[in-house]
């Protein structure tokens, strides 16, 4: 029976998901770790930075001590950044949480390790209780109550159904699945692809460059994901092309709009400098690069994105290059 839950991270995903099960009548802890930013949310309830004009229960709890927020816990979510992963993770296994069960709702792949999140927890805390959560979820249209979807994968079935019934709403509707390493995958490899599209819209181009932009990035997300383990299947799911779908099109995304930054000719030091949220694909994009390389498996398009980004090439160069590969069939 899960009645208490901690969510670890007060960006915009995790104070939507906080919110959206305190109005399930769930006893919920959101954690962060900034403690005036934690009193501010506290006393206020408002998280002006990453979802301005929500109002936040008085239901909910802050704190920004892992252990207090954790105490008593049925189920922690993960909702930081990629890149904060490890580090918070490697502190979740020095606390004692035999009854804990794990929820990522993280969208990037560790970029050292090259891992998914559910491997670096698996990796170090053993066996525990695993799901993922992942879909086309713009964090403020769940928070406004807009009809969403999304999938949660576990390899246990029974626990995904469980995790099912705790988040399922009448304008949040989940599935199930099996395929964590495929669901998780998915809501990595999009962020990649939404800046290539953003990229297409900071340079001026149509409907037709970005149609081709995503159905060719959802070509490298299943080559790259298959190689990897997952079924092909889950790609053409709510985490596969609906989130790709999602990402790449709604001016909200925060990846898409780093890649029409680039596309407009600002460096990604620029970019970065001038935001508060994080856009995961920036540093998944690194992650990816690697890992093309280590399956031998051909992504050109999160190639070009890697190029502009990290070798500095201009936006309208490697869009040349692409267009100018060697001839194929589809």
């Amino acid at each position: 029976m899960i009645k208490d839950i901690t969510i670890l991270g007060d960006g915009g995903w995790g104070t939507t998901l906080a919110i959206h099960l305190a109005h399930k009548g769930y006893n919920v802890k959101l954690w962060g770790p900034f403690p005036d930013y934690i009193r501010y949310l506290d006393r206020y309830r408002i998280n002006k930075k990453f979802l301005p004009g929500i109002k936040i229960p008085r239901s909910i709890q802050f704190s920004s001590e892992l252990a207090v927020s954790l105490k008593n816990s049925d189920l922690a979510i993960l909702a930081l950044p990629s890149k904060f992963a490890l580090k918070l993770i490697q502190q979740l296994k020095t606390l004692d949480l035999s009854k804990e069960i794990f929820l990522s709702v993280i969208k990037g792949i560790e970029e050292n390790s090259l891992k998914t999140i559910s491997q670096i927890i698996t990796e170090e805390c053993g066996r525990v209780p695993l799901a993922v959560l992942s879909g086309p979820t713009i964090a403020m249209e769940v928070a406004q109550g807009l009809p969403s979807t999304a999938v949660i994968a576990a390899k246990d079935i029974k626990l995904a159904k469980t995790l099912q019934t705790v988040f399922n709403s009448p304008t949040f509707r989940i599935y199930t699945n099996t395929d964590v390493i495929g669901v998780e995958m998915g809501g990595s490899i999009k962020n990649v692809i939404a800046i290539a599209c953003g990229v297409c819209d900071g340079l001026g181009f149509g409907s037709n460059t970005k149609a081709a932009v995503l159905t060719r990035g959802l070509a490298e997300m299943t080559r790259l994901g298959t190689a990897m383990g997952a079924r092909p299947q889950t790609f053409f799911g709510l985490s596969g092309l609906g989130d790709l779908v999602t990402t790449c099109i709604s001016p909200r995304s925060r990846n898409r709009s780093v890649g029409e930054k680039l596309g407009q000719g600002k460096s990604i030091q620029h970019i970065t400098r001038n935001m508060d949220m994080v856009a995961e694909g920036i540093s998944t994009v690194k992650a990816l690069f690697k890992l093309a390389q280590q399956f031998r498996v051909e992504m050109p398009i999160t190639n070009a994105v890697y190029r502009i980004i990290y070798k500095g090439q201009k936006s309208h160069q490697a869009v040349t290059d692409l267009m100018n590969r060697k001839i194929k069939s589809e």
